[in-house]
């Protein structure tokens, strides 16, 4: 469904439903829109639709079978917050809010690798072993789905603010 068709069903009724994470979430959302993530997505119980959404679209489809058993009539937002921030609708932003987790563990995997490879060229070949470490945990990551980056980033200053909240 577009941004517009959700708009208008959601004004007549519908509840919308946010299955990202509550980091992200709390950094920007539909207003209005509830937080359930897609990991702890539970039937809703209700009788009226629902219309799911995540940022891009990929989330949503991706689990459109779970999504499917959590009410009796569901709907995906094609483009999700993207597609809706686009059309010109209302996004509430907190950007006081620490960037999401993945985002932040893109960031200091990216630099590590780059720093390695820097440093192999330019002092030691032996720094791109930092490349190698970083290229492991992040392997390991995607095969057991528990990331060490993103557990230890968790509990960084920064980060604990959003937890609280």
């Amino acid at each position: 469904m577009t941004p517009a068709e959700a708009r208008r069903i959601v004004a007549d009724g519908a509840r919308l439903v946010d299955i990202r994470s509550p980091d992200e979430f709390a950094r920007a959302r539909v207003p209005g829109a509830e937080n359930r993530p897609a990991d702890a997505l539970a039937p809703l119980g209700c009788k009226e639709p629902v219309v799911f959404m995540c940022r891009s679209g990929m989330r949503t489809s991706a689990n459109a079978q779970k999504l499917a058993g959590c009410c009796d009539e569901g709907y995906l937002l094609v483009g999700g917050l993207d597609a809706w921030r686009k059309a010109g609708l209302p996004v509430e932003e907190d950007k006081s809010q620490p960037l999401e987790i993945m985002r932040q563990v893109q960031i200091v995997a990216g630099s590590l690798i780059l720093v390695g490879v820097l440093l192999g060229f330019t002092v030691s070949p032996l720094a791109f072993g930092l490349c190698a470490f970083v290229g492991a945990g992040l392997t390991f990551a995607g095969v057991s789905g528990w990331c060490g980056m993103a557990h230890l980033l968790a509990v960084m200053p920064w980060n604990r603010r959003s937890a609280a909240a």
